[in-house]
């Protein structure tokens, strides 16, 4: 398998989650590539990833048009999934509209991690 397909692309800028989804993705067999900004993104992912995490809070990126740039180029079959704090409702359904595949509340989102990750790399 080309080492592109095993790569998770994580959009943020919180080291919690930058060691969390690093390690749990290690534990898949995948390699993380972090990104704080969304040029940097935007480059890895033209590399067909098998995967990309948003933070839809980074404040580098606007994550709805992010999204919807995503979803409607040419890396829209790359699954996205966004994760916001449980109490912001209308942005989570923003993203949603905009064509993240998948967004959870932060917490959901840590907690299922290592989940995701298995269900993504095949495990």
């Amino acid at each position: 398998m080309p080492q592109q397909s095993r790569t998770v692309v994580a959009v943020l800028e919180d080291l919690f989650f930058t060691v969390k989804i690093g390690d749990a993705a290690k534990r898949a067999g995948l390699q993380a590539v972090f990104c704080k900004t969304e040029e940097t993104a935007l480059e890895r992912i033209r590399e067909q990833p098998l995967l990309i995490v948003l933070d839809l809070n980074c404040a580098s990126v606007d994550p709805v048009r992010f999204v919807s740039d995503i979803k409607t180029g040419e890396h829209k079959g790359v699954p996205l999934i966004g994760y916001v704090s449980h109490v912001q409702g209308e942005l989570k359904q923003r993203a949603q509209e905009a064509g993240c595949d998948m967004v959870m509340a932060r917490s959901a989102f840590s907690t299922n991690l290592p989940q995701i990750f298995r269900r993504h790399a095949g495990l």
